[in-house]
């Protein structure tokens, strides 16, 4: 059973300045109040819009007897609306909170509260430059303000497509002191954009598209990074990614941003957004219409996190989210649902009989949640009771869990199937049986096997080494969170070889790829050991790179899923990562490494399989595409491409190589690659005396190594041959060429006389024919002699 939580009041409002008016305000309104905690829990802001009073107003409460002036802010309904309550950083004003109270033309009050003084008045500000121009949502991000304004055409009978797109995201660096504000210049972010709600975390601002926007523009989300001036744009239930760094004013218009992604983009559904919240783990938490809540990260990707009971939501049904370290917590409908966010399991469902809840800010509390509810606060209390009762383990509860999604995905019947169900229904026995098996030798490790079936005895002797390799990595995950910090490092080095060894002996999967990819992003040191351990890759006396890895295990690093079948969503195939970590940590091992595969696939696969990793891309040419994707390029990468092309061996990767030295003018390399590489093939050889020769016409560069690239000319080429090939690739004079330059550049006969003269007195195919016969003692030959 799960431990229950209990939930008691902690304040019936009596600890508050003006607590009974507070309960009025609560009571009396007929739409939700918008009630904001500041982040010490301190302070409690209630924006009231009532039916029967004309006057909205923003009035702050004060906790455990804080003294001095109230704030309280109505107005008058012609007045534009409050479109901002927001809870300032002030590092200015030490033992104070400051406020924010954006209204939509801009107007902007920015309050501060200082103990035994209270609510005053710092500075009213001006964030619009336009008078037009009006504010839809804004949100507060480090030390400035972002907000989405919206700048109607200045002709009223403009296009509605052009009208689409006149809002922009701005921004604005907001300092506190003492005794005042300084507004920072005004920056636009992005322009020629639809309208976006903006929800600040603290490095990131996410652009969520509001309800009232077009199709085409609502099927993605933008995650701009002020610090790395940067914006992603991420449809993350395709599995969609894109970066886009902003360097100038150009780049930040809207429609130049997605110039590159149109097409791939309009196939794509629009976005399913009920509700939105940030985590305070830095992430985007979506709940869509059908109940369905995913956290969106900073680089995009998506991951699911639970499913809320109850079926499609409708329009107007609130939905709270609110993150308390690794707990989700929602309420719907009256219910509050407690979740873990790392796994995603339920830790608590509890209904509540309140008609409307709100979250409060609970500082240093991590074991409880503080709700607001017309009668008081309420703590909710989530943590284990002591009793003597043991629960189930939680790896217990997975296998029920996963049991129900395994079978409710080939079920016929609409009806839904949960754990409750599977433990009672008796016609599963498949997940009972590994669940008896796994509570057995988890609770009872000193009984191996009393108390269990004869079925299960025997599977349980056949799972013995599974389980003892789980309970070794469960040992070993303690250690981990309880080692001391000098020896946090080694055992973290050994928990990933574990673990980066169990998925390349498993089913190389999506998710199992997914799962490197995170591990290897995590902990690149100690993935990139395992990697070396895994393959067994070491030097051997003459310092080339040897691997004694399994044929099982270079198939999954080499026949797993490629990058058109894992999408875009950041995750790419194993090679990819292995060629990565090969790059930061041991540069020099990559060609070698690339090698190695490239033998180990003309052993396992035919040539030209479209079943083995080089019937889609080669492999030399999956290792440049990591290259390329390097942040900073180095002359070190220049010799890397080298490298990599000249270690496949294939005729076009040699010639883009000798293409790529004759650019850098590294003369005596490209002249050793072309001694190399000529005996390859005699097309090859052909190829590459011809590019030599043309760049020999074209300048004096290859002058002093003339001596060791006429032995390159093949058998075929003569003498009209290689006079075509020279004046098909002579430079083009300025002016008329005269008998005698002073340039001394120019090409002369002299310098092509060697290899006419070697052309012409080498004998032709024709007289290699008949040789033997012109070759004989006598001509003709004596007759035989004849038979009597």
């Amino acid at each position: 059973m799960k431990p229950a939580g209990t939930l008691r009041q902690v304040s019936d409002f009596s600890d508050f300045s003006r607590g009974h008016w507070l309960q009025e305000l609560l009571c009396q309104g007929e739409e939700p109040s918008h009630v904001l905690s500041s982040p010490d829990g301190q302070h409690l802001l209630v924006l009231q819009k009532n039916r029967s009073t004309p006057l909205p107003q923003v009035v702050a409460f004060q906790r455990h007897g804080i003294g001095g002036a109230d704030l309280e802010r109505n107005w008058q309904q012609p007045q534009p609306a409050l479109v901002g309550l927001l809870f300032l950083q002030s590092p200015g004003t030490s033992g104070s909170s400051a406020l924010a109270l954006v209204w939509e033309h801009g107007r902007t009050e920015v309050w501060h509260f200082v103990v035994a003084v209270g609510w005053q008045l710092l500075q009213t500000l001006e964030l619009c430059q336009g008078a037009r121009a009006r504010i839809v949502s804004v949100c507060s991000q480090g030390a400035s303000l972002v907000w989405c304004e919206e700048r109607p055409p200045l002709d009223a009978h403009s296009d509605m497509s052009k009208c689409a797109f006149r809002f922009c995201v701005c921004t604005r660096a907001l300092e506190l002191g003492e005794h005042g504000v300084r507004l920072g210049t005004l920056r636009i972010v992005l322009h020629n954009s639809p309208e976006y709600q903006v929800l600040a975390s603290p490095q990131h601002v996410f652009l969520v598209p509001a309800a009232a926007s077009f199709a085409t523009t609502s099927k993605f989300l933008l995650i701009w990074h002020p610090e790395k001036a940067k914006l992603i744009i991420t449809a993350p239930s395709a599995g969609f990614v894109h970066s886009k760094a902003l360097r100038s004013g150009s780049e930040s218009d809207f429609r130049k941003l997605l110039l590159g992604s149109v097409g791939l983009l309009s196939c794509l559904a629009p976005l399913d957004i009920h509700t939105s919240a940030v985590s305070n783990s830095g992430g985007l938490l979506l709940v869509s219409t059908k109940g369905a809540v995913n956290m969106v990260e900073p680089d995009g990707t998506q991951r699911h996190v639970f499913d809320l009971e109850g079926g499609p939501l409708a329009q107007g049904s609130p939905v709270q989210l609110k993150t308390f370290g690794s707990i989700l917590a929602c309420v719907l409908a009256g219910v509050l649902y407690l979740v873990d966010q790392n796994s995603g399991r339920l830790i608590e469902k509890k209904i509540l009989n309140m008609k409307e809840v709100h979250f409060l800010e609970s500082p240093g509390e991590e074991d409880s949640i503080q709700l607001l509810a017309q009668t008081g606060i309420y703590s909710f209390s989530f943590s284990k009771p002591e009793d003597s009762s043991r629960p189930e383990p939680c790896l217990v509860e997975m296998v029920f869990e996963e049991a129900c999604r395994y079978y409710q995905r080939r079920s016929l019947s609409s009806s839904k199937l949960t754990v409750e169900k599977l433990k009672k229904g008796g016609v599963f026995q498949a997940p009972v049986a590994l669940a008896a098996i796994l509570q057995h030798s988890l609770c009872q490790k000193q009984k191996p096997a009393r108390g269990l079936q004869d079925t299960y005895t025997k599977l349980l002797s056949t799972m013995s080494l599974e389980l003892q390799s789980y309970m070794s990595l469960e040992l070993l995950k303690t250690c981990v969170v309880c080692a001391p910090e000098s020896e946090v490092e080694s055992y973290c080095e050994e928990l990933v070889e574990q673990e980066v060894s169990r998925v390349l002996h498993s089913d190389m999967d999506k998710d199992n790829l997914a799962y490197l990819n995170s591990v290897f992003a995590s902990f690149p040191k100690a993935a990139w050991k395992a990697t070396r351990s895994c393959l067994q890759l070491q030097q051997n006396g003459d310092g080339l790179l040897v691997a004694r890895a399994t044929p099982e295990v270079w198939k999954k690093v080499l026949g797993g899923p490629q990058q058109e079948e894992v999408g875009q969503n950041g995750v790419v195939p194993l090679f990819e990562l292995i060629c990565a970590s090969f790059l930061r940590f041991k540069p020099k091992w990559l060609p070698s490494f690339v090698e190695l595969t490239q033998q180990y696939v003309s052993i396992s696969w035919a040539y030209s399989s479209k079943e083995g990793p080089e019937g889609r891309v080669p492999l030399y040419k999956r290792a440049l595409g990591v290259l390329a994707r390097k942040n900073k390029c180095s002359e070190a990468d220049d010799e890397m491409e080298l490298e990599l092309l000249l270690c496949s061996k294939r005729p076009k990767a040699v010639l883009q190589a000798l293409h790529l030295l004759i650019r850098l003018k590294r003369w005596q390399r490209v002249v050793e690659v072309a001694e190399k590489f000529s005996k390859l093939s005699p097309l090859l050889n052909k190829e590459i005396f011809t590019t030599l020769l043309a760049e020999f016409a074209q300048h004096r560069e290859l002058d002093p190594y003339l001596d060791m690239l006429w032995p390159l000319c093949p058998a075929e080429l003569t003498a009209s041959d290689i006079l075509t090939v020279v004046l098909q690739h002579l430079p083009r004079a300025q002016e008329d060429p005269v008998p005698f330059s002073s340039e001394g550049n120019q090409l002369t006969v002299g310098l092509l006389k060697p290899l006419l003269q070697r052309v012409v007195q080498r004998p032709c195919v024709r007289d290699e024919m008949y040789s033997d016969a012109l070759q004989s003692p006598t001509f003709p030959p004596p007759t035989p002699p004849r038979e009597h």
